[in-house]
């Protein structure tokens, strides 16, 4: 690569920096430091939050992709091949280390010895407290020394500060993962730290335990079978727990109470892959009748539904899901959103997707067969092909004539330039040539900003036999069950994309 090109990525950082600075500038705030925690459970000063929010406004949050495409692309230029190999080979050991974090509440312990840190035998100290705590948990007489190597790795990654030798703190990134729970609240029931929050610290969990183990066992399922368009070996959940069943099957199994709260909490955890606005806007919501029906399917404990129903309080919201999810999603929720699950606004159903979807009463509304708007947020890239079509046939049969499907998932471009937008037998509105301006040095799919929906699309293979799907093939997929696509439109700095369909 000649400097000329290293030069062309050095102004798209500085540019997205200018814009981002003069936003800032424009409202008289500065941007947010790495090293000042930011708690979601905790109220802050309106120009905190202020300042908060305008990372989410769109030329900010797009400036920051291009910042993050750019210095993903000069690193892998410059760096070093074998230490870049030595991180992505030994990848695991980061998601192990975060997942010991997370376990033993290392964020919770850290906030409350505030920003001038603690040391690693205090915090080995307070992590003894609380495993003490727990009935049946062995005693660990624990090495300071080993917190320390295991939190100055994630300080490299930024995940955490060392503020002297020994002596960490949380910082943004370890403020996000926090679930704002006292370390007295986990002493006292530990089952309950995620009831009440965000859902990101369960999220974490979930990916740290299930995640972890199951993909590790990825490529040999891949060989012995697995590559097969309908894999004829099961699930990589067979070689990682022993287990012939499909992974929401084993998770109601007994034994696996806490890793299906926890499921249900990181799943509202996910909200944070797309920006609030966009799922309120990503759809005509307003131009929906008083007292429209929207069937949430598969919408766990409802997370989805809350933020709409807060926003549109004209529509009723029924979350569906299996019923083992539908018995503990109100709990979940603790004391919040009363207001909405009391008044009916946001009900919970029974019901397996898999199956004919049946009529329900519904209070103020009457018998519920053919709702306004099926909306499948998350859905389709849990399950493969065959089964997706099965799912939206489903819904095709319980469709009225004007209800409409909203698909709420990532839609992957490629890697490169995708001239063809032509496509035969289907419908371009959601094709897309590429997501930087002609001749802009990045990757057309914003490389490094963009990784996530790649990573999801992998842990769907390994989860599900399942993937994230590009346009084309949702477009196939959807035409294969009786839809049409006829509106997509694309979340504000992500992947993420609304596809409205209606029956064909």
């Amino acid at each position: 690569m000649p400097i000329s090109d290293l030069r062309a990525l050095h102004a798209v950082i500085g540019q997205a920096i200018d814009q981002i600075e003069s936003v800032y500038q424009s409202q008289g705030l500065e941007y947010p430091s790495l090293d000042v925690p930011y708690y979601s459970s905790q109220k802050h000063s309106p120009e905190v939050e202020k300042a908060e929010a305008l990372k989410l406004e769109p030329a900010v949050f797009g400036a920051a992709n291009q910042i993050v495409a750019a210095c993903g692309q000069l690193t892998a230029t410059v760096h070093k091949p074998f230490f870049q190999l030595v991180e992505i080979v030994n990848g695991s050991n980061i998601v192990a280390f975060f997942s010991f974090v997370e376990q033993t509440h290392i964020p919770e312990i850290l906030r409350e010895g505030g920003p001038a840190g603690l040391s690693t035998k205090e915090i080995a100290a307070k992590v003894a407290e609380i495993r003490a705590s727990i009935p049946g948990t062995p005693a660990l007489n624990i090495d300071p020394s080993k917190i320390g190597h295991i939190l100055r790795l994630l300080a490299t990654y930024h995940w955490v500060r060392e503020v002297t030798p020994d002596v960490f703190t949380n910082n943004r990134l370890t403020a996000f993962i926090d679930s704002g729970k006292s370390v007295e609240e986990l002493k006292a029931a530990p089952q309950k730290k995620y009831d009440g929050t965000d859902g990101v610290a369960a999220f974490a969990g979930l990916t740290g335990d299930e995640v972890f183990r199951i993909m590790s066992y990825l490529p040999q399922w891949l060989l012995e079978g697995g590559l097969e368009t309908n894999a004829p070996n099961g699930l990589p959940l067979k070689y990682a727990f022993n287990s012939p069943l499909k992974f929401y099957e084993w998770l109601e199994e007994p034994g696996n109470e806490f890793r299906l709260l926890r499921f249900g909490h990181a799943m509202n955890g996910t909200r944070y892959w797309e920006v609030a606005e966009n799922i309120i806007h990503g759809f005509p919501w307003n131009d929906l009748p008083e007292k429209s029906v929207v069937i949430d399917i598969g919408g766990g404990i409802g997370s989805v539904s809350v933020i709409l129903a807060q926003a549109y309080p004209h529509l009723k919201f029924v979350v569906e899901d299996r019923a083992g999810v539908v018995a503990i999603a109100r709990e979940s929720w603790g004391t919040r959103h009363a207001e909405l699950f009391d008044s009916g606004r946001v009900t919970f159903h029974a019901q397996d997707f898999l199956e004919e979807h049946q009529p329900f009463e519904l209070d103020g509304v009457g018998t519920v067969s053919q709702p306004s708007v099926f909306l499948a947020r998350a859905v389709a890239h849990n399950w493969p092909d065959k089964d997706v079509k099965v799912i939206l046939s489903i819904l095709r049969r319980a469709a009225g004539p004007h209800t409409k499907l909203l698909l709420v998932d990532n839609l992957l471009p490629y890697a490169c330039i995708d001239d063809k937008t032509d496509m035969e037998g289907g419908s371009s509105e959601g094709a897309v040539r590429s997501l930087v301006p002609d001749g802009s040095p990045l990757l057309p799919n914003l490389g490094k900003a963009s990784a996530n929906g790649y990573i999801l699309d992998s842990s769907m293979l390994g989860l599900f036999d399942a993937k994230e799907r590009t346009y084309r093939e949702m477009d196939a997929l959807t035409q294969s069950a009786g839809w049409k696509i006829v509106n997509v439109k694309r979340a504000v700095g992500s992947l993420w994309a609304y596809t409205t369909c209606v029956p064909v």
